[in-house]
C-alpha cells in the first residue's frame, strides 16, 4: 500500500521540480520532464535541464513564461464521465474532452487515470498530480470496478479462464473478479473488477472470447463509489473522507501551511458560560 502521508506534510519542504510541477496540477511527473528537457522551465532565472533540480516553497518557478499554481492541499472529486469525451486536455480531432465540461470555478485538475472515449462512469479528479500518480499505481490495490453490456453469449469456463488471468498479444493481463449478472436473448450484463486497469483492458479481454462491449460504465474506484451522481454531474470528496480512506492522520493533514487551530476544551467552553450567567445575574439586581 502506497504511503499518502507525504503528500499532506508541509509545503515548504524541497522537491524536485518535475514533482512540483505535477503536484501544481500543470501535467503529469513525465510531461514535466519533457518541459524541462526542452528547456521551456525557469527557476529562480535560471533555464534549467534536468528534472532533478530541487525547489522550496521560495522558489521562483516560470513554465513558458508564466509563474506556476502555488502547491495547495490536495482535493479529489468524483466526477460522472458521459461517453463521447475524451480524457486529455486538447484532442487534435476536436472532440469534447473532460475538462471542458467542467464547472468554471474548478481549480486546475488533472484526472486519475483514464477512461475511454465511448466508455462512462466514475472518473476521479484531483488537484495534485503526485496524488493521482500514486493513485494510478498497482500496488495501491485498489480494485477498479465496471459494469460491462456484452453482445453474446458468455461461457462460464470463459470467464473464468479470464479471472485466472491471460496474456495477449504479449501483453500479461492480471486476475481480475468477473461474474455474469444477467444473459438476455442477445445481450449480457457482466460486473468486472480490475486491479491494474490497462489500456483498453475491459475491450481487449471480451474480444478474446468472442464479446463485443456494447457499454461499459466504471461503478467504482477502490473505496469511492459513482453512486447516484448524474452524468456530467462533479462532487468534491470531502477532506475528511479523503485523508481517512488514505490513511493519513487528520491532524497532520489539517495542518498542511496552516498554523494548528488553538485547542479548546469542554472545561474552558462550560467555564465561558458560567462566567456569562453570572453576568447577567447580577446585571439584573
Amino acid at each position: 500500500m502506497n504511503d499518502f502521508k507525504t503528500i499532506f506534510e508541509d509545503k515548504d519542504q524541497e522537491e524536485r521540480i518535475a514533482k512540483r510541477m505535477a503536484r501544481a496540477g500543470l501535467c503529469s511527473r513525465r510531461d514535466a520532464e519533457k518541459w524541462i528537457l526542452a528547456k521551456r522551465v525557469v527557476v529562480d532565472g535560471v533555464t534549467i535541464d534536468t528534472p532533478a533540480f530541487k525547489v522550496s516553497n521560495k522558489s521562483s518557478i516560470l513554465v513558458d513564461g508564466n509563474t506556476i499554481p502555488e502547491k495547495e492541499e490536495p482535493r479529489l472529486w468524483r466526477y460522472h464521465k458521459p461517453p463521447s469525451q475524451i480524457t486529455t486536455t486538447r484532442d487534435v480531432r476536436g472532440r469534447t474532452t473532460v475538462f471542458e465540461n467542467l464547472p468554471k470555478d474548478m481549480p486546475r485538475v488533472v484526472s486519475v487515470g483514464r477512461l475511454d472515449y465511448d466508455s462512462e462512469g466514475l472518473l476521479l479528479l484531483t488537484n495534485d498530480g503526485e496524488l493521482a500518480r500514486l493513485l494510478e499505481l498497482p500496488s495501491t490495490a485498489w480494485i477498479r470496478r465496471y459494469r460491462v453490456r456484452v453482445y453474446g453469449r458468455p461461457q462460464l469456463s470463459n470467464l473464468e479462464k479470464l479471472s485466472n488471468g491471460v496474456t495477449l498479444d504479449g501483453i500479461k493481463y492480471g486476475a481480475i473478479d468477473i461474474k455474469l449478472d444477467k444473459q438476455g436473448p442477445s445481450n449480457a450484463w457482466l460486473t468486472i473488477g480490475l486491479r491494474e486497469g490497462k489500456n483498453r483492458e475491459v475491450r481487449r479481454l471480451m474480444e478474446s472470447i468472442e464479446l463485443k462491449v456494447m457499454r461499459l460504465i466504471r461503478i467504482s474506484f477502490g473505496p469511492f463509489q459513482l453512486g447516484n451522481l448524474e452524468v456530467s454531474g462533479i462532487e468534491e470528496v470531502k477532506q475528511y473522507s479523503l485523508k481517512e480512506q488514505l490513511g493519513v492522520p487528520a491532524i497532520k493533514a489539517e495542518n498542511f501551511g496552516r498554523a494548528a487551530p488553538k485547542k479548546r476544551t469542554y472545561h474552558k467552553i462550560r467555564d465561558k458560560k458560567r462566567n456569562a450567567d453570572r453576568s447577567r445575574s447580577q446585571s439584573r439586581r
